[in-house]
């Protein structure tokens, strides 16, 4: 029979540019931060996922599982540690895999994170690791990046559906105002369309200013029973839903670029699973990598009608008072996208404010979900949390 899984302990880094901190730096300050929020003690914890895309190329570091037990203080305990890849989705799945350890009677307690420092290397390569998350036959070697296949998804739906530059700016406008209000976030300034619409392009259409930066930083959670929750916290965040869909790893094989078919799919799955429906989801963290990732996320979700998302993004819907608040902590776009951590990160926003803990960013609601992509939607992790 399994287990329900609540959340009892959360700690992120800021997010950003660390020229003076290393990799170990911020991977042990975001879980010292969550251990000490639940209150738990090394002995207690049973195993350790990391999400983690390329520790390998960014700062030349495998077998960082080891690593972080070591650094964590738990190698002594010989606590097993485990990796989690699934590009940007490795933080998702790394949840996941935590989830599915306490769910199944494995384990009690279990730490879930993820960490990526992207800095240490030069822009350009910074883009060719991140090629590796596409089909690097067919797409890398043709050289297609992140943000040309994103671009040829914008340019599909504009051709589809009529979505225009300036909706996808809007995207960039509202998660930037959003991250304003959050200490953590890595840009924490105010955007307005023009300015989008100004700044280079990148892959038409798609701006710099439409895309999420390079980012260092890490996140982590502690999970635990849900009926031993409270025994460490008064505040437990309880996990209703964890689903996870796998598609083409390439565009050209989809029959729709237009929808990440695993998106579709995972939210349908945790949707059964929570016994819930869109309607039931108060706010939403999604995967914007690029504005145009957004626009597909909340019409894959269920939340609009394919080919809306445009046009409610840019009428207020999504906006931190609006019906449906997506991205109140700013998003990958604002916050910045630490690929391995922006799965842990997008959920100790949702804890955050199920607690009532986010400050002026705030939204009412019993029930977020966090959503969580890899490449360009090979992978989809969807996660329903309540209070």
């Amino acid at each position: 029979m399994a287990r329900d899984v609540a959340i009892i302990g959360i700690g992120c880094t800021p997010f950003g540019e660390f020229w003076d901190r290393s990799f170990r730096d911020i991977f042990v300050e975001a879980g010292v931060a969550a251990i000490e929020d639940a209150g738990v003690q090394g002995e207690e914890i049973d195993e350790l996922f990391v999400g983690n895309m390329s520790a390998g190329r960014f700062v030349e570091q495998e077998h960082i599982s080891s690593l972080i037990a070591d650094y964590a203080g738990l190698a002594s305990l010989h606590t097993p540690s485990t990796r989690v890849e699934a590009a940007c989705a490795s933080g998702g799945l790394a949840l996941r895999m935590g989830v599915l350890a306490i769910a199944s009677g494995h384990a009690d307690i279990v730490v879930a994170a993820g960490v990526e420092k992207m800095t240490d290397v030069s822009a350009q390569a910074a883009t060719d690791m991140l090629t590796a998350a596409a089909d690097r036959e067919w797409e890398g070697f043709a050289g297609a990046t992140f943000p040309g296949l994103y671009a040829m998804i914008a340019r599909r739906h504009i051709h589809e559906y009529g979505t225009t530059s300036e909706q996808l700016a809007s995207v960039a406008v509202k998660n930037h105002h959003n991250a304003t209000m959050n200490p953590k976030a890595q840009y924490r300034n105010e955007l307005t369309v023009e300015a989008v619409l100004r700044s280079t392009m990148i892959a038409d259409p798609l701006h710099i200013l439409d895309c999420s930066p390079l980012t260092d930083g890490s996140a982590t959670v502690v999970l635990a029973p849900a009926e031993i929750a409270r025994k460490y916290t008064d505040t437990p965040i309880y996990i209703k839903a964890s689903a996870q869909a796998s598609d083409t790893i390439s565009l050209h094989d989809r029959a729709d670029i237009t929808t990440l078919d695993a998106t579709v799919s995972a939210a349908s799955r945790a949707y059964k699973m929570a016994g819930m429906t869109p309607a039931d989801i108060d706010f939403v963290e999604v995967h914007d990598c690029f504005t145009i990732a957004e626009i597909c996320a909340i019409e894959d979700l269920g939340f609009f009608e394919k080919g809306t998302g445009g046009t409610v993004t840019e009428d207020g819907a999504t906006a931190i008072d609006g019906d449906l608040p997506v991205n109140p902590s700013g998003g990958l776009k604002a916050c910045g996208h630490p690929v391995g951590a922006t799965g842990i990160k997008q959920v100790v926003e949702i804890a955050q404010q199920l607690r009532g803990e986010a400050g002026k960013r705030q939204v009412a609601g019993e029930v977020g979900m966090a959503h969580n992509v890899g490449g360009s939607g090979g992978t989809a992790v969807v996660h329903i949390l309540t209070r």
